[in-house]
Parts: C-alpha cells; structure tokens; sequence
C-alpha cells in the first residue's frame, strides 16, 4: 500500500494539519478521536515515516510531513476539480451531443427536432449521422438516435415516438402505362421501386390494408431497391415504378400533381418511430433532455401528420 490509495486517508491528514490538531480535526470532520488518530497512524505506516511530531509545545509537521502535505493537496484538488466536472456534465444542459436517424427521415423530421432542441438550449451543440442501422451507430459512442422502422436490437432502450403513415405512390405517367388496379392483386405485375432493410418490410413483398377487409400481400420484383426513400420518390417521379412512401414525404408531391395515389383506399403497414438511446444508468442531462424532447416532438409531430 501507498500513502496515495486511499484518498481519504490524506484528507484527514491535511485537515489535521489545517485544524492545528488531532482533536480539532475529528470536531471538524465529525469522526470520533481515536478514528482520526488511526487513520494518521495507517498513514504514517503506508509512508514508513512519521509526519507529525506532537510534544507539549503542540504539533509540527516532520520533513516527511512536509514533503507528503504539498503532494496531498495537489491530489486532492485534481479529484475534487474531477468530481465537479463529471457531477457538471450529469446536470448541465452543456455539451456535445452525438446524434443519428434514419436516412431522410433524418434530413427532414429530425433535423427539425435537432434544431429546436438546439435553439432551446444554446449551451448544447450537435452532430448528426444517417444510418438505417441504428445498432452499429450506438455501438460507435452515439448518444441517441430517432429511428423508423421495426426495431431488432434489444441491447438499446427504445422509447415510442409515434408511427409514419404510408402508402402506394406512382406519376402520371406510370399510371397511364398500366391498366387501372382494382385491388392489391392488380399491381403484382407492375414494375416496384423499394426500400432496403427488413426493417422497413423487405423487398421482395408488399403489403396492404384498408378498413374491413383483410390484408393482403402480393409478391414483387423491383426493378430498384435503395437504402433512401428519397431517392425512391425520385425514381418514381420520373415514372420507373410504382413505391410505397410515407405521408410526410410524399405529401407535397402529392398536391402537385408529380404523384398520385394508388389504390387511395389501400395503405402500406404504418412504422413505428422510437428514440433510441444506449441502456446506461447515468446518461448525461443533455442526453437525458434530448430523449424527452425528442419523444414528445416526434409524438405530436407524428400525431398532426396522421
């Protein structure tokens, strides 16, 4: 042992020395006499010095003593200066966060969410990934992340934030192309755009449901899959294929005539939207502050766009 394993064992000697005596010491720390006075003694030993000299004149400090008191207060003031920094960053909205969503979904929605968070909190600064898989991104050190889609990983907490509304989308174009679709069954045969990653529903499959009628799933070949939907919406303003898109993309294409609805009465299976975030007991506020903004933002965000 070292006079340095026990840091509590140099803050009663430094009080000591401070107090002028052992007994003023104890008053101090609020431990009984002979507690302290065992304490110097282990001290004493773990140095193989002694440190205090006490005759009827009162207590003086021993070369050793000296030596070991300017070392003691320079380590005790690197911890305390370490405790308040770890003690500030568990309650302090300050500080960089570490941020992923979805791909698109995170171009748009979240960085929305980001942004007013930011706004609110001046003291906080962001950084912000894509990825549709949100495993890797929280196993990289990331702080939290909004996510679509099914989630598989159970090592994350994952808080509910609401669900995206889809449907089947294609141009005019397209649609003059086909014969008109009846019922889901009609579009096996169409030329398909899709969405990779089996949380999102697969691509080689899509399915369909409408009010008092049984779902339905028909088989596809696409003719392109992509990891983003927004380049799906592309592809299929440009009349390559039939997709399913959700509402808050396709909305405005929507409106403007670039795209119609396919079988208006059928929709796609609604994702779910979590925020997600690291299973750690001690995260610190500014993530803590980020998650429950984020879940009542993307929860009312999602509930005005249903």
């Amino acid at each position: 042992m070292t006079p340095f394993d026990d840091l509590t064992l140099l803050r009663d000697f430094v009080q000591i020395v401070d107090s002028g005596s052992i007994s003023a010491a104890a008053r101090t720390l609020k431990i009984p006499q002979p507690s302290l006075s065992r304490h110097l003694r282990a001290l004493e030993d773990s140095c193989g010095a002694a440190l205090l000299r006490r005759d009827t004149h009162g207590m003086s400090l021993t070369e050793a003593g000296h030596r070991l008191l300017a070392d003691a207060r320079v380590m005790l003031a690197l911890a305390d200066e370490a405790a308040q920094r770890l003690h500030a960053e568990q309650t302090a909205l300050d500080g960089h966060l570490r941020l992923f969503a979805t791909i698109d979904f995170g171009q748009f929605t979240v960085t929305r969410l980001i942004a007013r968070f930011l706004q609110a909190h001046p003291g906080v600064t962001a950084e912000l990934g894509y990825t549709n898989r949100p495993a890797t991104m929280i196993h990289e050190g990331y702080d939290a992340g909004v996510v679509v889609g099914e989630l598989t990983d159970d090592s994350v907490v994952a808080r509910p934030a609401g669900k995206v509304v889809r449907y089947v989308v294609a141009a005019p174009s397209l649609l003059a192309r086909q014969a008109a679709a009846k019922e889901p069954a009609d579009l096996r045969g169409w030329p398909w755009l899709t969405l990779a990653g089996a949380q999102f529903g697969g691509s080689t499959s899509v399915t369909l449901t409408a009010p008092k009628a049984p779902a339905q799933t028909i088989t596809i070949a696409p003719v392109l899959v992509s990891e983003g939907v927004t380049s799906l919406r592309e592809a299929a303003r440009a009349g390559l294929g039939a997709v399913v898109l959700p509402d808050w993309l396709a909305r405005e294409d929507l409106l403007a005539g670039r795209l119609a609805r396919v079988l208006p009465q059928w929709n796609a299976p609604e994702l779910p939207v979590h925020v997600i975030y690291p299973g750690q007991r001690h995260s610190p506020a500014r993530v803590r502050a980020f998650v429950e903004f984020a879940v009542t933002y993307m929860t009312t965000e999602m509930h005005a766009n249903a």
